[in-house]
């Protein structure tokens, strides 16, 4: 956790949130408890902030400071409104590209993905707000501050995110072994958002079974996938040459 970003301490908590900060992540000791903390509880129902319940060791290893048993990530940029964003890039008369990506665990490849993202035009990324990446130091790191520039959005769910998609008009392509087409046989002209998986378990079998298409790459080497990053960026620019030819 970066400490730049971290705050610890119920009261110190409780003030961020009401002051509109974005909590990336919050740990809360188990069996805490105390009027404070019950305040803070009720803060965390009404904002819908997820908090994970961690044993005491945990808190401790995270922070050296009294944390008096709340310890919290601030997220480094704001987080867009999935929903809204979608409107507003349709609205933008701009051929929407969106990324989704299915449960990235590490933050390096989250930040190079946005870097390639910024380059490639794309529209917004799209992550889950549980057991995925987010935005850290190391993040906008490793994008060279592109996650500053490109809208990123957390949602409860990544199939209820697909089907708001595709009910506003935009195909999504998954990027999978699990298909005999290439990425060069599938248009990627029209309105589009392309779901990535994590290295070792790719895309899930339920968003593999909502897209309208699937695609992989060509691989003739002894190594079976690429790294997610490398995957994306070829996904990410060919898209881009498509759209580009489809204008000369």
């Amino acid at each position: 956790m970066e400490k730049e970003y971290q705050i610890f301490g119920i009261r110190a908590v409780i003030e961020a949130i009401s002051a509109g900060k974005t909590i990336d992540k919050i740990f809360i000791q188990k069996g805490l408890k105390g009027s404070l903390f019950q305040e803070l509880q009720a803060l965390l129902k009404q904002e819908q902030i997820i908090a994970s319940y961690v044993p005491i060791e945990k808190l401790n290893r995270l922070t050296k400071k009294n944390h008096q048993g709340v310890v919290a990530n601030l997220s480094p940029v704001e987080y867009h409104n999935f929903e809204n964003l979608v409107i507003t890039t349709i609205e933008s008369g701009k051929v929407p590209l969106f990324l989704i990506l299915d449960h990235l665990s590490d933050v390096r490849n989250f930040g190079a993905i946005i870097r390639t993202a910024e380059c490639t035009g794309v529209s917004g990324i799209i992550i889950p707000k549980r057991g995925s990446v987010s935005i850290t130091a190391d993040t906008i790191k490793t994008s060279a501050g592109a996650a500053f520039n490109v809208p990123v959005c957390k949602v409860d769910n990544l199939k209820d995110a697909v089907y708001y998609l595709q009910g506003s008009g935009i195909k999504t392509i998954v990027a999978t072994e699990k298909t005999d087409k290439l990425l060069y046989d599938v248009s990627m002209t029209e309105p589009l958002a392309i779901v990535m998986g994590a290295e070792d378990v790719g895309v899930s079998p339920a968003l593999i079974k909502l897209a309208d298409d699937k695609a992989k790459l060509p691989m003739t080497g002894e190594i079976s996938s690429l790294n997610v990053s490398v995957a994306c960026s070829v996904f990410l620019y060919e898209a881009m040459r498509q759209r580009i030819m489809q204008t000369l």
